[in-house]
């Protein structure tokens, strides 16, 4: 039997296509897989949605490769952890002295309310994580020689969780409705894997909660104006009410700016909500921790009151995901720069420096084999090789979001114009090669494609004792036509998938 890495998905007839769609999308209009439409200001309250982009059956992933990105991610947890309390690598790699900072200005706004912070003196220590690690399938010559690649690390607003939780219930009852019509021995129970994100990512909110030490006190939301994906966060929230007893209130940075308030005393963050809306008419409600669904792109700081907006929240007891520094160790410079030689092993195997909690040499060789080639623009032959290796290459700024690299034929040109004191924020990233002859049904359409594996974790740290405490909590599956560069959902270029485990 040909792997399905290459023959994949099963054929349908035009009658099971259709019959399937129907289960599918009607499914997920009825279990929250959904987005609110484009519109130019949302309303008030909803009143429609749409069902997210999906794949119509989940896509083969090899056990052993998913296996072992699950175990690498308490591992990454545990890294990105240690860079976020390196104040001078963070200050080296991503500053405005000596580094990105300097010519990037979305670094350099980061980077400069982080160090006012410290220079007024950090109030809360502790720091929260909810981290996403993004993996493809590698097979530049045959399926059997496959390999797991990290395409990135993100360290805010690391979304979609909840609704891949929800989309693996869709293929799962896809398959337990209709069998996917016997259409393939691949598809079989054992093979869909458990997916708990939306209790995992709600249970880190929750120990971060429980670790303020304030019962009462709320988490808050920060979120963009006329967000769409309000749906995959709500499932946090439900699940932080019903199993966590925690209350959840949302808010953007321009609303922050007038309703966020710290005592001078207690450095307590408080916001304060429309009357009659807390529980005994209080005007305000303490915030426990602060988490991020936004402030991860410049368009969501249109005016430096935003920046500083973000940095009055942090500069009070409120713990935050991420902090400044947090996002700043998020960078794809600091990716880069991790695979300089014994750079790695010094976050993680230095006896000297972590004692007993230093790791084997073993689990930092295994993070080490999951990079692709990188090298910083700057380096002294760094344009030149990005040049001569094009083809196989792609450039990336110190962005999230989607839609800002640069690939393959678009490098020669760009290089062109790219100013010599703007190459310290590009990196050049030697290219993936997904599996060939990979497909699926994009909606009803079917076309080859690639897709892109995230696992989830949460890491609180930062305390005296230097202890972080994480935990690997689930998974998402991204799916793209093949011709497709980006890989962002939210920004429209792929659709929401499930795994199906193959040996």
């Amino acid at each position: 039997m040909a792997s399905p890495l290459q023959n994949w998905p099963p054929e349908l007839s035009e009658s099971q296509l259709q019959a399937l769609t129907l289960l599918a999308t009607t499914y997920a209009l009825s279990h929250g897989l959904v987005y609110l439409p484009v519109a130019a200001v949302q309303p008030p309250a909803p009143t429609a949605t749409i069902h997210a982009p999906l794949a119509l059956f989940p896509s083969p992933i090899p056990r052993k490769l998913f296996r072992l990105a699950q175990t690498l991610q308490r591992t990454y947890n545990l890294l990105y952890a240690r860079i976020a309390t390196d104040e001078a690598f963070l200050d080296r790699v991503m500053g405005e002295v000596e580094g990105v900072g300097k010519v990037d200005d979305f670094t350099r706004h980061l980077w400069t309310r982080w160090k006012k912070l410290r220079d007024e003196g950090i109030v809360q220590p502790l720091q929260l994580g909810i981290f996403r690690s993004d993996y493809m399938v590698h097979a530049p010559d045959a399926v059997e020689s496959a390999s797991l690649k990290q395409v990135e690390f993100n360290t805010i607003s690391s979304s979609f969780g909840s609704l891949s939780e929800q989309t693996a219930r869709l293929h799962k009852y896809l398959y337990n409705s209709v069998q996917y019509y016997n259409s393939s021995p691949i598809l079989r129970q054992e093979s869909f894997p458990a997916n708990n994100t939306i209790s995992g990512l709600a249970e880190g909110l929750a120990v971060a909660h429980l670790a303020y030490g304030v019962p009462d006190s709320r988490i808050l939301f920060v979120v963009q104006d006329n967000e769409r994906n309000v749906f995959d966060q709500r499932w946090v929230e439900y699940e932080l009410l019903e199993k966590h007893s925690i209350h959840v209130i949302r808010q953007t940075l321009t609303e922050l700016a007038h309703s966020a308030n710290v005592d001078p005393k207690t450095r307590a963050l408080s916001v304060r909500l429309e009357p009659n809306l807390l529980p005994g008419h209080a005007a305000s409600t303490e915030i426990s921790v602060v988490y991020f669904r936004a402030g991860y792109t410049p368009t969501d700081y249109p005016t430096t009151k935003h920046y500083d907006t973000r940095c009055f929240l942090q500069h009070s007891r409120a713990i935050h995901c991420p902090s400044f520094q947090l996002q700043l160790a998020g960078g794809k410079k600091v990716q880069e720069v991790l695979t300089r030689p014994g750079v790695l092993e010094g976050f993680l195997c230095d006896e000297a420096r972590w004692g007993a909690a230093a790791v084997p040499r073993e689990d930092a060789a295994l993070l080490r084999a999951s990079w692709m080639g990188m090298w910083g623009l700057d380096e002294g032959s760094g344009v030149h090789r990005a040049r001569e290796g094009a083809a196989n290459l792609v450039l990336k700024p110190q962005r999230e979001g989607g839609g800002n690299n640069v690939y393959k034929d678009a490098i020669p040109p760009f290089l062109d114009s790219l100013p010599a004191d703007e190459r310290e924020a590009w990196i050049a990233m030697e290219l993936i090669a997904a599996p060939k002859g990979l497909g699926n049904y994009l909606g009803a359409v079917k076309t080859e494609v690639i897709s892109e594996l995230g696992i989830f974790g949460w890491a609180l740290f930062g305390g005296e004792d230097g202890a972080v405490r994480e935990k690997e909590v689930g998974w998402l599956l991204r799916t793209k036509g093949k011709d497709s560069n980006e890989g962002g959902v939210a920004a429209g270029f792929s659709v929401l998938d499930s795994v199906i485990l193959v040996d």
